[in-house]
């Protein structure tokens, strides 16, 4: 079997420590793992597959003779580093929002368009973490007649905000339990008992930055340029796992029978749909793990093409490290 040498910049964060986990949980074949961050984490260690790595400085220099670079940077990094990645020949699966709609960079969902991945040119984006989520759960109905309209309430865990966002959620709680005051950096407002209904700048139009990926990126995705896509994002108290209202139309009345038959069978998709046992898709039973969670399939009461559903998925696994090293098995 080949194997590929495979760096990771931004390894200490949130999801390039999960890249780690996953390249070992999935066997990737792995010749040599070169973890990079910044200088003040350089020659710290992570393990992997049972021994101590050294994380290095990520310069320019550091990318030389890798064959796959993940990127769980952030978008002024991953510009800056990008003329490195490429003149090294590596290929370059980057999980930050900085290339996604850029013109002939593939942007990739293995389940949905994993034929799109092999017209690259040295670099494939790695989409937003609701737009993943979201969209493996809608892309078997929409094989069956394609989506003209999606409406989405997406309920997201702090740990899209890294781990800050994760530790001050858990430090919230304990000061609550504690009766001490709670603080909040790296959020607008408290999140512990509450919900916050931006994530992102806000446009011209009142839409987040974030409500608009799935509008933008799910056109690319899905090559459905005329797709009418409104979203809200709310930030919620869950440590894990994104949990997404949708409602969508499609060319033709789909029955609830045909989505859930083709969902029961979908790549990537777990089926989990009978709310009179209690059964629903939640944030602790899709979390720390790959699938997305498709349930409370049902006919939608306005429409006649329009189903409503509710799709959860693991933020920083399928919605972004898992993603991305399916990408990369791709190219095995």
């Amino acid at each position: 079997m080949k194997e590929f040498k495979v760096a990771i910049l931004g390894a200490t964060g949130a999801v390039g420590m999960e890249m780690i986990k996953v390249l070992q949980e999935r066997n990737f074949p792995v010749s040599q793992l070169k973890p990079l961050a910044s200088a003040r984490s350089a020659g710290s260690t992570v393990k992997f597959n049972g021994e101590d790595v050294v994380i290095e400085e990520a310069t320019a220099e550091a990318f030389k003779g890798m064959d796959i670079v993940l990127g769980a940077a952030e978008n002024d990094i991953s510009r800056a580093m990008w003329p490195a990645i490429k003149e090294s020949g590596a290929l370059y699966i980057d999980n930050s929002s900085e290339f996604r709609l850029t013109e002939g960079v593939p942007l990739v969902v293995p389940e949905v368009n994993k034929e799109d991945a092999f017209k690259h040119n040295g670099l494939i984006a790695n989409p937003n973490c609701v737009t993943i989520i979201a969209l493996t759960g809608v892309a078997p109905i929409s094989a069956i007649s394609p989506i003209q309209t999606m409406v989405a309430s997406s309920y997201q865990a702090v740990s899209g905000a890294g781990k800050a966002g994760l530790e001050e959620l858990e430090q919230q709680a304990m000061d609550y339990a504690a009766g001490k005051p709670l603080e909040h950096k790296a959020f607008a407002h408290q999140i512990a008992f509450n919900l916050i209904p931006k994530i992102g700048g806000v446009n011209e139009l009142g839409y987040s930055s974030e409500e608009m990926k799935l509008l933008n990126e799910g056109r690319k995705i899905m090559h459905l340029p005329d797709m009418k896509v409104c979203c809200t994002c709310v930030r919620v108290p869950v440590l894990r796992s994104h949990a997404i209202s949708i409602d969508i139309t499609t060319e033709r009345p789909v029955s609830v029978e045909e989505a859930k038959a083709a969902l029961a069978k979908a790549e990537g998709v777990k089926l989990f749909d009978d709310p009179n046992q209690e059964m629903y898709p939640m944030p602790l039973n899709t979390s720390d793990q790959d699938l997305v969670w498709v349930g409370r399939i049902r006919k939608d009461m306005i429409h006649e093409n329009g189903l409503s559903l509710w799709v959860c998925g693991d933020q920083i696994r399928k919605g972004a490290a898992s993603n991305a090293i399916q990408i990369a098995e791709l190219f095995k």
